[in-house]
């Protein structure tokens, strides 16, 4: 027996609005927040309809939850938001790196990790699902989250002088051979004068 989306997220919140409104936002911002979180489960290449399905609950669940302390809050945004959340607690869980407020890195390299690991393609059932998981999985992924690249740093740049090249070497050459040229061509030009005047 299907489930509405309504009923389902109705559910989820525990309570019971008005037709076509949930956590006293309307059931189309919730479309619009199913919809992103659907993309990106697709985004991370999970191709399983029914575990799709299943996992955009579960966020959606969290964002209705949340929705009646933040009225402020567009569905989408708390939905995205929850989806931020749940993903990087579940990379801290199976990477064995606990994230921090600031920890922004462990999402990203974890998501490279899940490609890197075939995750989508070997072990999508395993997806935001808590451990024990299969043996080969949680070593293959922390394998792929080291090769997913080093730690950022912070990097000092000092100035340099810049090198010209040709144009430098050229500038700092004497004045004398200028003055040489301009002293030949203003001779030639006085002799030209002078021959003009006397055949003239």
């Amino acid at each position: 027996m299907d489930v509405s989306l309504e009923s389902a997220l109705a559910a989820a919140a525990g309570t019971t609005d008005q037709p076509g409104s949930i956590a006293g936002r309307p059931m189309a911002e919730w479309n619009a927040a199913y919809t992103r979180v659907e993309n990106y489960f697709r985004a991370l290449r999970v191709k399983n309809r029914m575990l799709t399905g299943r996992l955009v609950m579960d966020v959606l669940g969290r964002a209705v939850r949340r929705a009646p302390q933040e009225p402020d809050r567009t569905a989408t945004e708390l939905a995205a938001e929850e989806m931020d959340h749940v993903i990087t607690e579940w990379f801290g869980q199976v990477l064995e790196h606990p994230p921090t407020a600031t920890d922004q890195i462990l999402s990203t390299r974890g998501r490279l990790a899940l490609l890197l690991a075939d995750m989508p393609g070997r072990w999508q059932d395993q997806l935001l699902r808590p451990g024990p998981w299969p043996e080969e999985f949680a070593p293959a992924m922390r394998d792929a989250y080291l090769r997913a690249g080093p730690d950022f740093q912070l990097a000092r740049m000092e100035p340099r002088q810049l090198d010209l090249g040709a144009i430098e070497k050229i500038t700092q050459i004497s004045r004398l051979p200028y003055f040489k040229m301009v002293a030949v061509w203003a001779a030639f030009v006085l002799l030209l004068a002078f021959v003009f005047l006397i055949t003239h």
